[in-house]
């Protein structure tokens, strides 16, 4: 056998095994192959070759199942609440977890620059590839299959913490003064209802940013549900300009 017969041989059953490891029988396996593969092992094949547009389908799955299992685990949580858990549960540490937990990073196609830099172990990289691995199992097997992988390595994590993880205020205010930005300004656009029954619509913006708002009984909770979704959407940015 030739080496590049061999070589691909090999690379056929490192796509298997990790498919045992996911627990599921593709039907067609170049989904998993192409999310598995970097952009620097494929730089020829433009972006269906490689994981990059995965990404994009995976994140979206993960973060509809996340919300599914969060609305059923924790029925006593405000919409607040809910936001700030699942902002932890699909941010780029848990998804790089749960990639070094299944072994993510041996299945990894890299450029030989890449393996030697030790991109293997990168946690942007694995989280990316995670996203990917979603995607193709969405892709394959529909919503059921990504969502008994999601649910597999996810429940735990939402379990782990009873209370929900700090405030939507104090967790947006910490991501802008880790990129050295001004602190978010909170604007009260209206105030409607009954004196003893309000409803507060509250807008919140960070510099170079396009604001969000919220709605709430209160202007506490308005900024809070304001907040978590400005964060939601930065974090969310920012995994796919890091992919």
């Amino acid at each position: 056998m030739s080496s590049d017969k061999a070589h691909g041989s090999r690379r056929g059953r490192d796509l298997e095994s990790l498919a045992a490891r996911l627990d599921y029988g593709f039907r067609n396996i170049g989904v998993l192959k192409r999310a598995v593969t970097h952009r620097s092992a494929a730089p020829a094949l433009g972006r269906g070759g490689h994981y990059e547009r995965l990404e994009f389908l995976g994140d979206r799955v993960l973060g509809l199942v996340v919300a599914e299992l969060l609305f059923r685990r924790f029925p006593d949580d405000a919409e607040g609440e809910l936001a700030r858990r699942h902002v932890a549960l699909v941010r780029r540490e848990a998804l790089a977890e749960v990639a070094m937990e299944i072994g993510l990073g041996q299945y990894l196609r890299l450029a030989k620059g890449e393996q030697e830099s030790g991109e293997r172990n990168n946690p942007a990289l694995l989280a990316n590839a995670c996203e990917a691995v979603i995607a193709a199992l969405y892709l394959d097997g529909g919503l059921p299959a990504a969502e008994r992988f999601v649910l597999k390595y996810w429940t735990g994590m939402a379990e782990r913490e009873s209370a929900p993880p700090r405030d939507n205020k104090t967790a947006l205010q910490e991501w802008a003064q880790g990129r050295g930005l001004a602190l978010p300004s909170y604007r009260e656009l209206s105030r409607d209802g009954p004196a003893h029954d309000p409803t507060f619509e509250i807008e919140v913006s960070v510099e170079g940013e396009a604001p969000a708002r919220g709605e709430g009984g209160s202007k506490r909770q308005a900024e809070q549900l304001a907040a978590g979704r400005l964060l939601a959407r930065l974090l969310s940015a920012e995994k796919e300009r890091g992919s």
